[in-house]
């Protein structure tokens, strides 16, 4: 519901806040060589609600804080 335009959905699977978490602990360890960034569908996005998510975790990624959102 979060992410609807993935090619494949995966019942279970992290949500969004966990997925936050992982990049900012990512980001803090300091050792993240490169990026790819797969399964963002736009055909199957819904008001670009999937590219907003992955926007937003990948400036987690890079080191945006939770605390510095809107």
């Amino acid at each position: 519901s979060v992410a609807p335009g993935v090619g494949t959905t995966v019942p279970g699977g992290p949500n969004y806040r966990e997925a936050q978490l992982v990049m900012e602990m990512i980001a803090d360890s300091g050792r993240m060589g490169s990026l790819d960034v797969v399964e963002l569908n736009p055909i199957l996005d819904q008001n670009n609600a999937t590219a907003l998510v992955a926007i937003d975790l990948v400036e987690s990624l890079f080191g945006k804080s939770t605390l510095m959102r809107d």
